[in-house]
C-alpha cells in the first residue's frame, strides 16, 4: 500500500475492471461502498473511480466527505452531476449557489465554471464529454 508523507495509507491498487465495451454494468451502491471503504476516503475526504472511459465520454463515481470540496473548474464539454447519496452545493458564476439532493440530476453547459462542495457525506456520478485535449 502506498503512503503519504505522514505515513497514512492511501488507496491500495484496485482490481482492474473494464472501462470500455459494448455494454458495461455497475452496481452503484456497491461501488460507492467500496470507495468509502478505501483508506483514501478516510485520509483525504474524497475518492473517485472512473467507471467508463471512451475517447469522447467519461463517467466517474465520486465520494466526498461532508465539507470536502472540488475547487473551481470547468470543462470544454457538457457535464451532468447525479447525486446518489447526500447533499451537494455547487457555486457557479454570478454568486449563484445550487443545491443538489439525493436522486437529483443537474446538467451544466460547457465551459460553465463551478465548484462542488459536499454538505453531507455524498456520492455522485459525474458524466462528461471528453476530447483528446481535455
Amino acid at each position: 500500500m502506498a503512503t503519504n508523507e505522514t505515513g497514512v495509507g492511501l488507496r491500495p491498487p484496485r482490481e482492474p475492471h473494464a472501462v470500455r465495451g459494448t455494454t458495461l454494468r455497475f452496481d452503484l451502491a456497491a461501488e460507492a461502498a467500496a470507495l468509502m471503504g478505501e483508506p483514501t476516503w478516510r485520509a483525504r475526504g474524497h475518492n473517485a473511480k472512473t467507471l467508463v472511459k471512451h475517447p469522447d465520454f467519461r463517467v466517474v463515481l465520486i465520494a466526498l466527505q461532508a465539507g470536502a470540496r472540488m475547487s473551481e473548474h470547468k470543462t470544454d464539454h457538457c457535464v451532468t452531476i447525479h447525486a446518489l447519496e447526500g447533499r451537494l452545493r455547487l457555486h457557479v458564476p454570478d454568486g449563484d449557489v445550487l443545491e443538489l439532493g439525493q436522486g437529483e440530476l443537474l446538467a451544466l453547459e460547457q465551459t460553465l465554471v463551478h465548484d462542488i462542495e459536499a454538505v453531507t457525506d455524498s456520492v455522485f456520478v459525474l458524466s462528461l464529454g471528453w476530447s483528446a485535449r481535455s
